[in-house]
């Protein structure tokens, strides 16, 4: 029995976290001739090849992150992520997906869209056919968009933050409709002796009518595996943590200190259980990006290989852009503050770091914040052998109470390739990481072999179809 003294030992998820673009949260590294960042967007093989390194290291799923539009507040201009590649340019991560899983059968695979600039009709036909395709290893990051040039370059107006949220629950609302409620089980019949195929009796029309989305129509595929795909979702605002309570399975956090993260992750959890919800079930991913070498001094030569390649423009304007600061007016020693955030308070999770005095983290002056964001984005950047990568994730999973990481790269594959041959084997032998070749879907590698659905005290199953009357 775990004690104060001898901590319970958890189970850790390890996520890979990758972007259709050059430029993830390690900008610049596409200098580095190892690096196959600069392929992603021509070469098929990139996405199939990163599939099965992560495969062999019996990765929970691969995480692909997503945004429209670009970074342009750092100096009034886009010219700096352009001239840098930071997340420009962006092709989209639902292409990859079939190819990496025709060459899988275990990892999954979860992509990041937005309810702001597509129709729920649309996107439940998209995301059950891939979890068909997928035999149900698909999973959803809900994000509701942020950024001004996105809204533009699409061409629709940029709702207040806290609407937005209200937008997307009505969003959800709407997909656990033609997930959950529309087809019975049994509503596909397949029957070569009657000529029947499917059974219209079977099937419910979703008459939704509210205040920004109206449907009227069955969904038009039949239930995938999980029905509604495992479900992620990143806010940290108070509006997004409700959001987050009721919907989401797994929710990402990023922060450079477990210290700053920990009142967060109590608030999720706290929601939680306010929403009904075992505050256990939802699960909480940490943004880290490791460099491992098979000793310290390789490990350290990595990180200043790193940092010559490092883009501190590029990270400059990728943390203006998500803050509303130009920290181009500030002087390079000047510290940042949350009332220096002015823009519609978005990224919540900065604003906590922008609050948070600690030796443990940097003072966030713009030079700082150049260095800092410019090798893993916010998330932390442990240096150092197996031994001590992976004390380091021990610490943050019980000072922090997660169950996770989204693992970062600063080369790709590079990082990924240490992280299975050193990292894993060390986790395993700690007794602390899943077992060998585990499969079943993305749900059932969370919850457990069944669970292929949503969890009974999970809001989407008030609309299955035994009980949804199709409104």
């Amino acid at each position: 029995m775990a004690t104060e003294s001898t901590p319970e030992k958890r189970r850790i998820y390890l996520n890979g976290f990758d972007m259709f673009t050059v430029g993830h949260l390690s900008f610049g590294q596409w200098k580095n001739p190892t690096d196959r960042s600069a392929t992603k967007r021509r070469d098929l093989s990139y996405w199939t090849n990163l599939a099965q390194i992560l495969e062999k290291g019996d990765f929970n799923a691969l995480f692909l992150a997503d945004t429209f539009g670009l970074y342009d507040t750092y100096k009034g201009s886009a010219e700096p992520a352009i001239r840098n590649a930071a997340q420009y340019p962006m092709g989209d991560p639902v292409i990859p997906i079939s190819a990496m899983a025709s060459v899988t059968k275990n990892l999954g695979f979860a992509i990041t869209t937005s309810t702001s600039y597509e129709a729920p009709y649309v996107v439940a036909k998209r995301f059950s056919t891939l979890d068909h395709l997928t035999g149900g290893r698909f999973g959803w990051n809900i994000v509701t968009s942020w950024k001004e040039s996105a809204a533009k370059a699409v061409g629709l107006p940029l709702v207040e933050h806290d609407k937005r949220y209200e937008i997307a629950d009505e969003y959800l609302t709407v997909l656990y409709k033609l997930w959950e409620g529309s087809w019975g089980e049994d509503a596909l019949k397949e029957d070569a002796e009657t000529g029947i195929y499917t059974d219209p009796s079977r099937i419910k029309y979703v008459h939704h009518h509210g205040a920004k989305f109206h449907v009227d129509g069955p969904h038009i595929l039949d239930p995938s595996p999980q029905r509604t795909p495992f479900l992620f979702q990143a806010g940290t605002s108070p509006a997004g943590i409700a959001f987050g309570a009721k919907h989401a399975e797994g929710i990402f956090v990023s922060a450079p200190s477990p210290n700053v993260l920990a009142p967060r992750v109590k608030e999720i959890r706290a929601a939680a259980e306010k929403a009904g919800r075992d505050p256990r079930s939802v699960k909480v991913f940490a943004i880290l990006t490791p460099i491992l070498g098979r000793t310290e001094e390789e490990a350290q030569a990595k990180y200043r290989e790193a940092l010559s390649n490092a883009s501190e423009e590029a990270g400059l304007a990728f943390f203006s852009g998500g803050n509303g600061i130009d920290l181009s007016r500030f002087d390079l020693d000047t510290p940042i503050t949350p009332s220096d955030v002015h823009v519609d308070a978005r990224v919540h999770s900065s604003i906590h770091t922008l609050s948070y005095q600690n030796p443990d983290v940097p003072v966030w002056t713009p030079r700082n914040i150049g260095k800092h964001i410019s090798i893993g984005g916010s998330g932390p950047v442990p240096v150092g052998t197996a031994s001590f990568v992976a004390d380091f994730l021990e610490e943050w999973v019980q000072v922090a109470d997660l169950d996770g990481f989204n693992i970062g790269y600063v080369q790709t594959p590079g990082t990924f390739e240490d992280v299975v041959e050193l990292l894993v084997p060390e986790l395993r032998e700690r007794g602390i990481y899943s077992p060998q070749n585990e499969g079943g879907t993305m749900r059932e590698r969370i919850y457990g072999p069944g669970q292929r659905r949503l969890r009974d005290d999970h809001v989407g199953r008030t609309y299955r179809h035994e009980v949804y009357d199709g409104k």
